[in-house]
């Protein structure tokens, strides 16, 4: 009985081909019925003074097989994987697959746009908190309490009516004022975020970045201002764009102003956009009132200086032609496929 087993096994191991056929092998020796199993458990039924001559047999035959299995299920694992290198191999000369990157925010580029143009003039870049003190946001910047110029911001409230989100960022000023201890000239731009009560729509937002800048020191007039926001203009929007001044008020400013500047749709000929005047008003600006240097620890009979301040969004709405400021802050990507880094390189 072990002989023909013995012979049916040498017979089936010189057929075997893939794992497949070697897995059904072990399955028809080894298993709980397999042939070898099967004589291991007649072991017990051969003559007493046989069986250990029968259980050697019956050993050699299963080293035999285990043995083999062992070899050739290595020998065919080895062949299956270089079939499958050789299949699934890829040429390297091929054009590689485009993977899309990501891109900076619209907005968050026009930041970094506006940051080059004043980091070069000489300015610093100063940060603030979003979560501000009523005395920086509105009283050292003489908006008193009870002044009408508060019901116009709509602000957003915190505790009671001394902490609040920012409605500019202003305080920023102020806070950097202080710090220079009324002795230092300054030159700072402070791009953050603001918030004021406003419905969200094409044009408005109750969440939005804001871009001021002050310089305060030694004998600076409007023509220093006027300067300033032509070279910051033509940098942006391109060397064609003029500038205009118009008068305005700003409580913290005196003599206030607010900056046009020629209408990017149409060139200044004439638009919808601008209502056919040729001009965007762009910039709210001034000499910075004499309460507010002095509320600072600055000398107004030393000391002036100019400030100014500016939308972020409204300023790339402008440059890169877009109509809602939606687009900013959604997900759609072919919104900003425009702006990938790709599109750059």
């Amino acid at each position: 009985m072990i002989d023909d087993v013995k012979k049916e096994l040498e017979k089936d191991l010189k057929e075997v081909k893939d794992l497949k056929e070697l897995n059904d092998l072990k399955i028809k020796y080894l298993s709980k019925n397999g042939l070898i199993t099967k004589l291991n458990s007649s072991i017990k039924d051969v003559d007493p003074s046989e069986r250990a001559e029968f259980g050697k047999k019956v050993n050699e035959v299963k080293v035999l097989f285990n043995d083999f299995y062992e070899k050739t299920k290595d020998n065919l694992e080895k062949e299956e994987l270089n079939k499958k290198l050789i299949q699934d191999s890829v040429d390297v000369t091929l054009p590689a697959t485009k993977v899309r990157q990501g891109s900076p925010n619209i907005v968050e580029k026009l930041i970094e746009e506006v940051e080059e143009v004043f980091l070069n003039m000489g300015y610093d870049v100063v940060d603030g908190p979003e979560v501000e003190l009523d005395k920086y946001n509105f009283e050292m910047l003489n908006i008193p309490k009870g002044h009408p110029a508060r019901d116009a911001q709509d602000t957003f409230y915190i505790d009671g009516d001394e902490i609040l989100l920012r409605s500019q960022t202003s305080p920023v000023q102020v806070r950097t004022m202080l710090e220079g201890k009324g002795v230092e000239p300054i030159r700072m731009i402070c791009p953050g975020k603001t918030y004021r009560r406003d419905d969200d729509d094409a044009s408005h937002s109750h969440q939005f970045m804001q871009i001021e800048g002050l310089i305060v020191d030694k004998n600076i007039s409007l023509s220093d201002l006027k300067g300033t926001m032509d070279v910051i203009f033509k940098r942006l929007l391109g060397e064609k764009t003029e500038t205009r001044f118009h008068p305005s008020y700003y409580p913290f400013t005196e003599p206030s102003v607010e900056v046009d500047v020629t209408c990017s749709n149409c060139k200044g000929k004439g638009c919808g956009v601008c209502k056919h005047s040729g001009w965007v008003t762009v910039v709210g600006a001034g000499v910075v009132h004499p309460d507010v240097l002095r509320m600072s620890g600055y000398d107004p009979s030393i000391w002036s200086g100019f400030a100014f301040g500016f939308g972020a969004e409204r300023l790339a709405m402008m440059k890169y032609d877009i109509n809602d400021i939606r687009v900013f802050y959604n997900t759609d990507l072919r919104e900003v496929k425009t702006f990938d880094r790709e599109d750059e390189e």
